[in-house]
């Protein structure tokens, strides 16, 4: 994609991602992509703001040279050093030699530790103003959202919040940039979410901290790292990472997300009884087969429904350990409070209910009694199964 102009003189010069299976080597995106979004600034001083990963360093420096020759370049505004940020230094510090790299004072050691860098490096302090000619830019630290060295950079002229990992999602960008141009902006949302489970959820509070540090700055244009740039209505993404961040600590609306797995099909025939009682009160259900969902898809409605149904077979004497992954990686995360239970099938001794509990201990969430059978699920069984669900679904509402 060519250069798309943000405001007079501010441009998007990014790289979209549609070869990548995994973000940080973890989350899926196969089918989503992810944008490596930077932004190129022209005035008296020339300013690249943000960078991308060092796999797709040849079309993002041909970005660049779409408006101007690297050489030009004044600064470099470096936010973040994670390697998705930063990888195409390399390379940059080979064509742009008149570069001064510009980062808070926890990321010069990141330079060095990283890429050997250790001068051309100017360290800006919290609230420093630089003047680029018309245009002024102005640091902001906010720490943790989502390392300890990251800022956010804030052209004033202009209003444009340069604002790094926040208010980031994936999904690669189909063409329009812009929110205004979007034709599925659903989809921008929730795969927003589900980039900010996947990556800052366990750091909401630094994140909380960090909107309220920007309130009251005039923001027309929040141009983030990776995803959409908002700039018909920047306050949507703000409400909304407020409202996600708000939920690691307050209860979440009226849901369930039922994790299961089966071996034989046994707790599968109860989970199917289950939800069917479930859905007689109407409160929301997503099921996830963790056997075949990665945890991605699945702590986003963790993270946003207040129940957690966990139906799952004793394995050697343990949770099936499909299901005791997910919980893993919910305990990772750190999603507290929620109003759990759990059922399932055992040979000749239980075990995953006890491993459930012992998993989630740290994360204070209250359970209900489980419904747990030996063996395949009688007709009995089944309508017990029913009733277990419909009244976890009342609970829920209530």
């Amino acid at each position: 994609m060519p250069a798309i102009s943000l405001k007079p003189g501010i441009y998007w010069i990014g790289v979209n991602d549609r070869t990548t299976d995994l973000f940080e080597g973890l989350w899926p995106i196969t089918d989503a992509g992810v944008s490596y979004n930077s932004y190129l600034i022209l005035d008296e001083k020339k300013v690249l703001v943000d960078l991308a990963k060092d796999t797709v360093s040849g079309p993002f420096i041909e970005q660049i040279y779409d408006l101007i020759d690297p050489a030009e370049l004044d600064y470099v505004v470096v936010n973040h050093m994670e390697p998705d940020h930063t990888g195409a230094i390399k390379v940059l510090l080979n064509i742009a030699p008149n570069a001064t790299f510009l980062c808070t004072p926890k990321a010069k050691g990141m330079m060095a530790s990283y890429y050997g860098l250790t001068d051309r490096i100017q360290v800006v302090q919290d609230g420093e103003e630089l003047s680029l000619g018309e245009k002024t830019l102005q640091f902001v630290n906010v720490p943790f959202v989502h390392w300890p060295e990251t800022m956010v950079t804030y052209e004033k002229s202009q209003k444009v919040l340069f604002s790094c990992d926040a208010f980031g999602g994936y999904g690669a960008l189909r063409g329009a940039i812009f929110d205004d141009q979007c034709q599925d902006i659903e989809f921008y949302i929730q795969e927003s979410l589900r980039y900010y489970v996947n990556i800052v959820a366990r750091f909401s509070g630094p994140v909380k901290k960090a909107i309220a540090k920007l309130e009251g700055v005039p923001i027309d244009v929040i141009a983030p790292s990776h995803g959409m740039v908002w700039r018909d209505n920047p306050g949507r993404i703000v409400e909304l990472y407020s409202e996600w961040a708000r939920l690691a600590t307050e209860r979440a609306d009226p849901g369930v997300t039922l994790i299961w797995g089966s071996m034989y099909g046994n707790t599968e025939s109860a989970m199917n009884a289950v939800a069917e009682g479930i859905s007689r009160t109407g409160v929301p259900l997503s099921i996830f087969d963790a056997a075949r969902t990665h945890a991605s898809y699945i702590l986003p409605s963790v993270w946003t429904k207040r129940g957690v149904l966990v139906g799952a077979p004793t394995y050697e004497v343990s949770l099936f350990p499909p299901v005791a992954n997910v919980l893993h990686e919910i305990l990772h995360k750190r999603i507290n409070g929620k109003l759990a239970g759990y059922f399932g099938s055992h040979g000749w001794s239980g075990g995953a209910r006890k491993e459930s509990l012992a998993i989630t201990e740290k994360l204070k969430w209250d359970w209900v009694e489980p419904f747990e059978f030996k063996g395949a699920p009688t007709k009995e069984d089944l309508h017990a199964a029913e009733a277990f669900g419909e009244e976890f679904g009342q609970l829920v509402l209530g």
